[in-house]
């Protein structure tokens, strides 16, 4: 063998190594991308859940009131999760006598995006026991309200 025609060593070429940095680099700038949109995600899908505990609270407050609401449009602050968040609560008629119908919308304070709607629904107060009345009398076996005998 002539030492001069084979003097070349083992390793990669500068041209290999740039390749191989090049991949590693997209797939460093996708996996970041990937992680970026999840963080996103999470931080989505805690504010939806902190809007909707608020949005039921609200519902909850009303209907533990122990009065009926008047329909309309009513609005406020809470400070909840250190962030300030603002609700607005609209009342309507059901078109069942005594049934109301609450939409409350929970955004950001001074922000128009709404970031979760809740509906609820609250009836006219009654006297513990009067709401299962039709179930008590059917269960004595003698008619009642509808006329179905048991």
């Amino acid at each position: 063998m002539n030492s001069t025609t084979d003097n070349r060593q083992g390793g990669f070429t500068l041209l290999e190594v740039m390749v191989a940095l090049l991949i590693i680099a997209i797939a460093l700038t996708s996996v970041a991308e990937v992680m970026g949109a999840m963080l996103d995600n999470a931080t989505t899908l805690r504010e939806r859940t902190y809007a909707s505990w608020i949005a039921q609270n609200k519902i909850v407050e009303l209907r533990s009131s122990g009065a009926t609401p008047e329909p309309g449009r009513s609005t406020g602050d809470v400070e909840y999760a250190g962030t300030d968040w603002e609700w607005e609560a609209v009342i309507s008629e059901t078109g069942i006598e005594g049934l109301l119908r609450i939409d409350v919308s929970v955004s950001y304070l001074e922000s128009d995006a709404n970031i979760r709607t809740v509906t609820g629904f609250v009836g006219e107060p009654v006297l513990p026991g009067q709401s299962n009345r039709i179930w008590i009398a059917g269960s004595t076996g003698g008619s009642d309200d509808r006329g179905v005998t048991n």
